[in-house]
């Protein structure tokens, strides 16, 4: 299903059953089956999100970024992909990789040249600058360790039990 105004270049791949809402803008990327896009969602030349994915809205992701199977990226996230941007001038692009089963909450910022273990959980409003290990939850401005995805899983389950 795809929304209305979008923008697909003739070499973006999409997989079967993804959703594509509105305002939407793919510019060569790669996206796999059974992901949903949200609205005023735009994601660069080469990138490649896996499969069942989930990507809320207002999220930017620039080529040299790499996406795996079953992530979720919140509301507002913007991945960067130089260190040292100019308007004129050289362009090092640095490679970015969110692993399987991560969790990015809303409006966090990641740097470019990070690698989000898998199963990680970045909190709201994170600045990532450093490495996310596999299972640990970081959070803050610059991002820390705060605990493990087995914690997180645990209160999320609390909470999902008192409603």
């Amino acid at each position: 299903m795809k929304g209305k105004h979008v923008v697909i270049t003739p070499d973006t791949v999409i997989g079967d059953g993804t959703v594509i809402w509105n305002f939407v803008n793919l510019w060569g990327c790669r996206i796999g089956r059974d992901c949903v896009i949200s609205s005023f969602v735009e994601i660069g030349r080469g990138v490649e999100v896996g499969d069942r994915c989930k990507i809320e809205a207002f999220v930017y992701i620039p080529p040299g970024v790499r996406i795996e199977d079953e992530v979720f990226i919140g509301p507002g996230v913007v991945f960067t992909n130089d260190r040292y941007p100019v308007a004129f001038g050289g362009f090092k692009l640095m490679r970015t990789l969110v692993k399987r089963g991560a969790s990015i909450g809303a409006r966090a910022v990641i740097l470019p040249g990070i690698t989000i273990g898998e199963r990680a959980v970045v909190g709201a409003g994170s600045v990532v600058t450093k490495d996310v290990p596999p299972e640990t939850v970081v959070a803050g401005v610059p991002a820390r360790p705060i605990g493990s995805r087995e914690e997180f899983e645990r209160k999320r389950e609390e909470l999902l039990a008192s409603s």
